[in-house]
């Protein structure tokens, strides 16, 4: 029998979630702390959850560094010029005109069923004042089966009314943050946060259980990638 996948908007609490036979799965969620929306937390079939907390729900042991990286979330970070990627609350009020911002719109469709659920999103990405460069439109596909859970996303940006150039930048355009047990081991200083969301500077890394070894599309392994 297959697993049921519900997709449930809660547009005032500007947020969508997905569950799978009733237990969350993930959240499509659009804060207004947030300068572009983003999938979070993520959990795996048991429940474990691979995404950071911070800055939204601060866990003991994180680090707490770079305030944009949350969920899983789609941008870039040079957009005729304008910095996507990079945008938080964070940033200094004398960057802001150089950053924008992805703004949701609207939920189109939301669908669950067996085995997969399909949630439709449209977004506008915006410079400083306001005035939008693309709209986004995004389709969604969860997938839940014994043991494995996933997420489809088909993404079509459209031009509004003038030419939209993506530089060549290393920022963009997929990103995730891990929780900290699948990041590599370190053994630099480093600052965490509580569970109450105050920050220590940690002059040498706690790496039980942390268990991340990357490798990059060229063969690069670890701190070489």
């Amino acid at each position: 029998m297959k697993l049921r996948v519900d997709v449930v908007p809660h547009e005032d609490q500007r947020r969508v979630d997905v569950l799978v036979d009733g237990k969350p799965f993930t959240a499509y969620i659009y804060p207004t702390t947030l300068k572009k929306p983003t999938l979070y937390p993520l959990r795996t079939a048991s429940g474990t959850v691979v995404t950071r907390g911070w800055p939204l729900e601060p866990r003991p042991g994180e680090r707490v560094d770079h305030p944009h990286h949350v969920g899983l979330w789609f941008t870039y970070s040079d957009v005729n010029g304008l910095d996507f990627w990079n945008n938080s609350d964070a940033i200094p009020a004398a960057r802001a005109p150089k950053m924008g911002t992805i703004l949701h719109r609207s939920v189109r469709h939301a669908e669950g069923g067996a085995g997969r659920g399909v949630l439709e999103v449209t977004a506008e990405w915006v410079d400083h004042e306001g005035k939008a460069l693309l709209r986004e439109d995004t389709r969604f596909v969860f997938r839940a089966a014994d043991g494995m859970r996933g997420v489809d996303r088909i993404t079509t940006l459209t031009a509004l009314g003038q030419p939209v150039t993506f530089a060549d930048e290393k920022d963009g355009l997929l990103g995730m943050r891990v929780t900290r047990s699948l990041e590599q081991p370190s053994t630099t200083p480093e600052v965490f946060t509580d569970a109450s969301g105050h920050s220590t500077t940690v002059p040498v890394l706690n790496n039980d259980g942390v268990t991340g070894r990357y490798r990059s599309s060229e063969g690069l392994v670890g701190d070489s990638v």
